[in-house]
């Protein structure tokens, strides 16, 4: 219930957001109508991105003294239930067609025949191969998708990420922000810590000139 709720905030919240989970099955405790609760979420949520671990009993965690529920076999099969269910769907089936606007190119593909780019949702569009696009926005239109990634075409001409770079070692705030309270308490928080940090220092060196 906790898991959905969190889930259903952010699905609110952030329309379009991407959920993804690990999880770890055969967990000691872990009983039949548990495995069952979480294969309904699994169904109900459908993550593009699942984890699948089968539990092992890591020396010194205070779950490799716990007594197992589940037999050796039972958590192989839970496992392989997991495993079969999220190879069964393709998370991107719908999105053909869909446009996405400042994809930020950012990699090659590890076949070498794309590059990567990540949409707002950090959900990977491969884009045909072309250098110039690198550490460039674009605008995407999805062609093709499979169970992992997408794949288009653009629709603009790219973008740098920044028109204006910052600066080697500057980090810029948004305006909105540089004007808030909580920015500028941020720096007053900096600073002190900085202050006393130099005292300490001198301190030190105070005394060992003793």
């Amino acid at each position: 219930d906790d898991f959905s709720k969190v889930v259903n905030v952010l699905k609110n919240k952030v329309p379009g957001i991407t959920i993804a989970t690990d999880i770890i099955a055969g967990f000691p405790t872990e009983t039949d109508d548990d495995f069952k609760e979480t294969m309904i979420l699994c169904k109900k949520y459908k993550f593009p991105s699942l984890f699948i671990n089968q539990f092992f009993p890591r020396p010194g965690t205070p779950a490799a003294k716990m007594k197992r529920v589940a037999t050796t076999k039972e958590v192989k099969k839970r496992t392989k239930e997991l495993s079969d269910y999220f190879q069964s769907y393709e998370p991107y089936k719908n999105r053909i067609g869909k446009k996405y606007s400042s994809v930020l190119v950012t990699e090659t593909s590890h076949d070498g025949n794309y590059l990567v780019g990540h949409n707002e949702f950090y959900e990977q569009i491969l884009v045909p191969k072309d250098d110039v696009l690198l550490g460039k926005c674009v605008d995407i239109e999805i062609t093709s998708v499979s169970k992992f990634s997408m794949m288009g075409k653009l629709v603009s001409e790219p973008v740098l990420a920044n028109d204006a770079p910052l600066k080697s070692a500057e980090v810029e705030a948004p305006k909105s922000y540089k004007g808030s309270l909580i920015y500028k308490l941020s720096l007053g928080i900096l600073f002190l810590a900085v202050c006393v940090r130099i005292l300490q220092l001198f301190s030190c060196a105070l005394s060992k000139n003793k």
